[in-house]
């Protein structure tokens, strides 16, 4: 009997690079929001949120490529996210950090949302791929809220 991974394997794939594709928008996102601001506690968050979606794509490309699959490259630059960071870009070069953080937790929306779909998915259900995304999406849930915790201490500043 073929195990459940075996009969699974594009699903599984597919799941894992839905995954590496909202990691690599998160990079390309808090890359872009690195360069264009001058606060240095933006700056270290920034780099640290890069470095967790950095490792998480590490790992999952790990995965991808151990199944015989071939791991995706690219961001969703046709999706919203890549408008979203566009809006970050607008949002730095006016230097406002409310708004720069109100774009940045529309991304970690996105990113938590993706997180949650492929958790919830049939393709990883009973694979130990799940435990992987369950641990990375407390990473990124993690930074999720502290972008939201930022963003509301700039609302109330204001």
């Amino acid at each position: 009997m073929e195990s459940k991974v075996e009969t699974n394997k594009q699903e599984i794939i597919d799941s894992l690079n839905n995954l590496i594709q909202i990691n690599n928008d998160r990079i390309q996102g808090y890359l872009t929001a690195s360069q264009e601001t001058d606060e240095g506690d933006l700056k270290s968050v920034f780099s640290e949120m890069m470095k967790t979606s950095q490792d998480c794509r590490r790992e999952l490309v790990q995965e991808v490529s151990k199944l015989g699959g071939t791991p995706i490259e690219g961001t969703t630059v046709s999706g919203k996210l890549y408008r979203v960071w566009m809006d970050i870009k607008a949002a730095l070069t006016s230097k406002d950090r409310k708004a720069i953080l109100n774009s940045c937790e529309f991304g970690e929306d996105a990113a938590v949302k993706t997180y949650q779909t492929e958790i919830d998915s049939e393709a990883l259900s009973g694979t130990e791929f799940l435990l992987i995304v369950k641990d990375q999406y407390s990473k990124i849930k993690a930074g999720h809220d502290k972008i939201k915790q930022m963003r509301d201490a700039a609302n109330a500043a204001s």
